[in-house]
């Protein structure tokens, strides 16, 4: 073969040089950049602390205090109410005063507050209102378990001392005819006593009138 031949004849082709490793490796999809962190939740902004009584000395409170003296206590305003603390064996000669005089014509309510380990143990709330004067004023009585009737000097007083000695226990001195108003009259105990256990139903009178074990 002639020089001329030889260059004519295609060159073999090199081998390919080995690629280092790194490069050998697929190449990797790029990660996700990390979510950006949210932002901390706002503080809810702190609840206000609720207005503290103040004393309360009004004409209505040194009239109520000329004429009953010792047996009027604390006397105060809470969010515009005006509460007066009533001796419990003078509340009934009060609240004629009240009605007559003061003109507050109306009993809107009558309930009780049950402080258990206080003695007196019950507050008898009264809230009272007059048509004549746009007022409105609390009366409490604390007692043990007995609280003169208001129902010779308002009539709305028979329903809602039924109620409260249905629920409360506290027996109303006085009443025409105090019963339950709300609860079976075989229902034993009272359930807005704060040692009244609802868990403990009178598990006698739901045996005998549902027929089941427990009212639970």
């Amino acid at each position: 073969m002639t020089d001329d031949e030889k260059k004519e004849q295609p060159s073999p082709e090199k081998p390919a040089e080995a690629l280092p490793d790194e490069e050998k490796r697929p190449v990797e999809a790029a990660k996700p950049a990390a979510p950006a962190p949210k932002p901390a939740a706002a503080k809810p902004p702190a609840k206000a602390a609720p207005p503290k009584p103040e004393p309360l000395d009004n004409e209505l409170v040194r009239r109520l205090r000329a004429r009953f003296g010792e047996a009027i206590g604390d006397a105060t305003t809470d969010r515009k109410q005006a509460i007066v603390v009533v001796a419990s064996e003078r509340l009934l000669e009060t609240c004629q005063y009240l009605r007559d005089e003061e003109k507050f014509n109306l009993l809107t309510d009558l309930t009780a507050v049950d402080w258990y380990d206080r003695r007196p143990r019950f507050d008898v709330i009264l809230n009272l209102y007059s048509f004549q004067h746009n007022q409105r004023l609390r009366l409490k009585a604390p007692v043990d378990d007995t609280c003169p009737s208001v129902t010779s000097v308002w009539g709305t007083a028979n329903w809602l001392e039924r109620e409260c000695f249905d629920m409360f226990g506290i027996r109303f001195a006085g009443h025409p005819d105090l019963k339950r108003i709300l609860m079976p009259d075989e229902w034993r105990g009272h359930p807005l006593r704060k040692d009244y256990d609802i868990l403990k139903q009178d598990t006698d009178w739901v045996r005998e009138n549902l027929g089941i074990e427990s009212g639970q």
